[in-house]
């Protein structure tokens, strides 16, 4: 393995969250499969935010100048040369609207190896994606034969961000191209009625309350734990709550401080979603139920039993 190429993203002065998450996963498939560690960052700002990225594990970080907002051409431009430069066997994006677009772009012009909506990554002499298929249902791995170089965009939450400072050198890696288009201003998207991906403490609910004349109780006692309440694919599907509360690979990728599954059996893609989340602790009926192998704490328990002796501990 020639090295992975993992492209950072900063917006308005900031080094963005998925930054992180992209170099520990290029670090852990690092460990798996050797060769070398280079961060890229392209942008006005780049060479401030040169230190952050000097991860230990880190072997370079490359800056290239460009334009102080985002313009996909511009980085388009900025990774085709990167790619040629660097000869990387592996190129790490961010799957977020940024990224989204110009890496498939870059991915069709160079004809590389490519995968978007990425949970998981290993090796087995080449890169192996593993996301979702057929709507979230299942998990599909893929691998890329014939293919020097793959691009794969990961899930932002869907991975550890790296810690610890290292000694990575920094280089100057030119220029990129001049903007085609004036950017006038930032305008944020309507907020739904809750934000579960900023929550630091979940409390999730699945088809195991049976039914929606339960989830008011769910939704009081995630009130008086001071919790976040969100829910499994199912009570989506079934329209007893928004989307905007769903956890899963449809749904939303999160990693909340604590993580409370009250009769979520574990199906792959809802474990997509919250497995790394600091603390996990599971509640179902079945002990042989999946949410048990990424869960720290559990309980074979009946979830309203459950349920009640916690709203009995956390009343007025």
């Amino acid at each position: 393995m020639s090295g992975i190429l993992v492209m950072a993203e900063s917006r308005r002065g900031e080094l963005r969250e998925v930054s992180l998450e992209l170099i520990g996963a290029a670090l852990t498939l690092k460990d798996q499969a050797g060769g070398r560690v280079a961060v890229a960052i392209a942008g006005a700002d780049a060479d401030e935010h040169a230190p952050a990225l000097t991860i230990a594990g880190v072997d370079e970080v490359l800056t290239v100048a460009a334009t102080e907002n985002f313009e996909a051409h511009v980085h388009e431009g900025a990774l085709e040369t990167l790619i040629e430069q660097e000869s990387p066997t592996v190129v790490l994006l961010g799957h977020t609207i940024d990224s989204l677009g110009y890496g498939p772009a870059v991915a069709a012009k160079l004809g590389l190896g490519f995968a978007s909506d990425v949970t998981e990554l290993s090796w087995d002499d080449g890169p192996v994606a593993t996301r979702g298929g057929y709507g979230g249902k299942v998990s599909v791995e893929l691998d890329f034969p014939g293919k020097e170089t793959v691009l794969l965009m990961l899930r932002a939450g869907a991975f550890e961000a790296a810690e610890g400072s290292g000694t990575a050198e920094v280089r100057a890696a030119g220029a990129a191209g001049e903007a085609r288009a004036e950017h006038l201003d930032f305008r944020e998207v309507e907020a739904g009625d809750v934000d579960i991906t900023t929550a630091e403490f979940l409390l999730s609910v699945g088809r195991g309350i049976d039914d929606k004349d339960a989830l008011p109780q769910f939704e009081e006692l995630a009130d008086k734990m001071g919790a976040t309440l969100s829910v499994s694919r199912p009570l989506v599907d079934a329209g007893w709550v928004s989307n905007a509360r769903q956890v899963g690979q449809s749904g939303k990728t999160v990693k909340p401080k604590l993580y409370l599954a009250l009769g979520i059996s574990g199906a792959v893609q809802h474990l997509a979603g919250m497995q790394t989340a600091e603390t996990i602790i599971a509640v179902n009926t079945d002990p042989e139920a999946p949410i048990f192998r990424v869960a720290h704490y559990g309980a074979v328990a009946d979830l309203f039993d459950v349920a009640d002796e916690l709203a009995e501990q956390f009343g007025d």
